[in-house]
C-alpha cells in the first residue's frame, strides 16, 4: 500500500524558500556569499535534520518494545559535503548519546541495525547513495539538581 505526501514549497526572495504540508511550515535559506545573513536553515541541513529525527524515532521505538530504561537521547548528524558541483552530502554520520540507567548497550547496538535496515525510511533512501556511519553511546542520566535553601 503506498501513502502520498505533499509538500508545496514557494520561492520567497533571495535563496529563500518556504516549505508546507499544510499544516506546518519551514522557512529555508542559503548564503549566497559568505557572510550573508540567512533566516532558515539551509535544505541540506533539513535534510540532516530529517534523518536525524526519523532515527531518533524508530531507535526510541525498539528500545521501548525491548523494554529498556531510556530518559533521553540525543542525535548530533554530521555531514561532509563535497566542494564541487553537485554539492551533495558524501559521508554522513550520526552520533547517538542514550541516556539512562542500567540501558543494555546490545539492545542500542540492535536498536540502530533495526533503524538503518528496516524502520527509517530516510536512512534507507539515503543509505543507496550516501556512505552513512553511526556510533552511539550511553550515559547515566543527568543528576537531578540540588535544591537551594
Amino acid at each position: 500500500m503506498q501513502t502520498e505526501l505533499m509538500v508545496r514549497a514557494i520561492h520567497d526572495g533571495g535563496m529563500r524558500v518556504r516549505a508546507s504540508d499544510g499544516e506546518f511550515h519551514v522557512l529555508m535559506d542559503y548564503a549566497m556569499e559568505s557572510g550573508d545573513p540567512v533566516i532558515g536553515p539551509t535544505p541540506l541541513t533539513m535534510l540532516l535534520a530529517s534523518l536525524a529525527a526519523c532515527s531518533a524515532n524508530s531507535v526510541m521505538a525498539v528500545l521501548k518494545r525491548m523494554q529498556q530504561p531510556v530518559t533521553g537521547l540525543e542525535i548530533e548528524a554530521h555531514g561532509l559535503r563535497s566542494t564541487e558541483h553537485p554539492t551533495v552530502l558524501k559521508e554522513i554520520t550520526l552520533r547517538f548519546f542514550v541516556k539512562g540507567e542500567d540501558v543494555d548497550p546490545a539492545a542500542v547496538s540492535r536498536a540502530l541495525q533495526l533503524s538503518e535496515e528496516r524502520l527509517c525510511p530516510v536512512w534507507n533512501m539515503l543509505k543507496t547513495s550516501t556512505a552513512i556511519r553511526s556510533d552511539y553511546h550511553v550515559e547515566p542520566p543527568a543528576p537531578a539538581a540540588t535544591p537551594v535553601e
